[in-house]
């Protein structure tokens, strides 16, 4: 069967929500899904990157489309595209990510939900969802420096990029932002008549009321909450709905500032919402015996310090061993142009025993799910790159041990004070380190087989032949407690996910 021949106006009818930003984007998505689908609403959700398989991107009611699913409409869409290609023109396929933007229009128009939340792949005004035309509501996250081979190298040209959605009379919401940027989203939304307005705190909308609870840990989701709260009221209210919060009080902007966007009493559906959501990957935790795993995908500076401050508290609530010791690992990988030197530099205040880098390749014969390769670069490249991290993250412990003589006693020479842990007895392999080629491997000597779930087969002779390893597996095996914190990538976070959690390879 053909695949329907939609035009762009088709997709006016998905009732789009667009959100952009550089970090908390998902998470604020995942947020506004949640809140809606608890009004009994059929929701699309289109995300990147994904973490284990690739029909994660593309979700319905909040759950990856099924393989049959995808499998359909992946064949009608290429076979569509095959049929209608200029070869006169040499246009050619349109390439991953924007075959896999088509195809979650498709599914969405196909299912006919009620809305579709689209989360920007990179930027914003040359982004492959910018084709939507007529988005109903548009919400921006906090900016930060990243991918400033596409998107620019200062706060401002970023933020042009992501001011790419507005469209003239479409209201977007934007959390706090510094103010040059801030300049730059308020410019761009008055040059096409867009109602821009500025989210006050979620603490605002609790103001006499109960507190809200999150699904996802973290003090810094609940910036990426306030902005679901406006961006899923607005969607009600657009759409005529009774029920979209209770106004508690205006307050009124300063001249030349943005307005801020209404304060409103969170309806028990918002509160129930906000409360159930789930995303995988960020701010997340895995209990299991004697390991707790902190999964999180930072991988900018900014992400990186929210990101310690969440591992700071997760640590300080979690409850201490009444005998033993505990142990701190690091699994750490970066890609890209990312400057893995400052995201490990915000890591030192963690005080880790281990610091583990390996590549983001959930196995050395990874032929079960191709969803996880990269095929542009090569082993010896990621591992490389690896080997890299570990020489980055021996020159911080040495500038730790031995710190400028010539620097002010008492001085923080780790950040600020908000990103330090409570003291933490170091052991005489503090600084410890090591690289494995797969995740596996790295797994499977963190574990040391005390993980109930992750049972795999006996590592190949020679693999931890390194005294580092010995004498870590020793203390590894007697630790009554081992803190492990996955970071640096979300796709290094997804192979660990696959190899702790195979149902999400089902």
């Amino acid at each position: 069967m053909k695949a329907e021949a939609y035009q762009v106006e088709d997709l006016d009818q998905l009732n789009i929500i667009h959100i952009t930003g550089t970090k908390g984007k998902g998470s604020t998505c995942a947020f506004t899904e949640r809140i809606l689908r608890s009004y009994g609403l059929k929701t699309g959700f289109f995300s990147s990157p994904h973490l284990v398989q690739v029909r994660e991107r593309i979700r319905i009611n909040g759950q990856p489309i099924s393989s049959e699913l995808f499998t359909k409409h992946f064949w009608r869409l290429y076979h569509r595209l095959e049929e209608t290609k200029d070869d006169s023109s040499c246009v050619s396929m349109p390439g991953y990510f924007r075959f896999l933007t088509l195809m979650a229009f498709h599914v969405f128009l196909q299912e006919k939900v009620d809305l579709a939340v689209l989360e920007v792949g990179i930027g914003g005004a040359y982004d492959c969802t910018n084709i939507i035309r007529k988005p109903v509501v548009c919400g921006i996250t906090s900016l930060g420096i990243d991918h400033t081979g596409l998107l620019g190298d200062t706060m401002e040209k970023i933020a042009w990029q992501k001011g790419g959605i507005f469209k003239s009379g479409v209201p977007a919401f934007t959390v706090l932002q510094p103010d040059e940027p801030l300049a730059v989203l308020r410019d761009r939304a008055q040059q096409i008549s867009c109602p821009l307005y500025l989210c006050p705190p979620l603490q605002a909308l609790e103001e006499g009321g109960p507190p809200l609870t999150l699904g996802l840990e973290g003090e810094h989701q609940r910036s990426n909450a306030a902005l679901a709260l406006q961006v899923a009221r607005c969607w009600l209210q657009q759409k005529g709905y009774q029920d979209a919060g209770e106004l508690k009080a205006s307050r009124p902007s300063l001249p030349g500032q943005l307005p801020l966007a209404p304060v409103f009493q969170p309806t028990p559906r918002m509160q129930q919402g906000l409360r159930h959501t789930e995303w995988p990957g960020r701010t997340q935790l895995l209990r299991r015996g004697p390991l707790t795993w902190y999964l999180d995908g930072a991988h900018t500076t900014s992400s990186m310090q929210a990101c310690v401050r969440w591992f700071r508290q997760a640590l300080h609530r979690c409850e201490r061993p009444d005998s033993g010791s505990e142990v701190r690992v690091l699994l750490f990988n970066s890609t890209g142009d990312r400057d893995s030197a400052a995201l490990l530099k915000l890591l030192q205040p963690c005080q880790f025993d281990y610091a583990i880098f390996c590549p983001n390749l959930a196995e050395m014969a990874s032929t079960d799910n191709a969803d996880q390769q990269n095929f542009t670069v090569t082993l010896d490249q990621v591992l490389l790159r690896c080997l890299a991290h570990q020489q980055h993250w021996s020159r911080l412990h040495e500038e730790q041990v031995s710190p400028d003589p010539w620097s002010t006693p008492g001085q923080e020479q780790d950040g600020p004070a908000s990103l330090l842990l409570a003291p933490h007895p170091p052991h005489t392999h503090s600084a410890s380190s090591l690289v494995f080629s797969c995740i596996s491997h790295a797994l499977q000597w963190i574990t040391q087989g005390r993980d109930p779930l992750f049972q795999p087969p006996s590592p190949p002779r020679g693999l931890l032949a390194h005294p580092v390893a010995d004498s870590g597996a020793m203390v590894l095996q007697e630790a009554a407690a081992i803190h492990v914190l996955v970071t640096g990538s979300l796709h290094l976070v997804g192979g660990v996910l696959k190899l702790l959690e195979p149902s999400l390879s089902q």
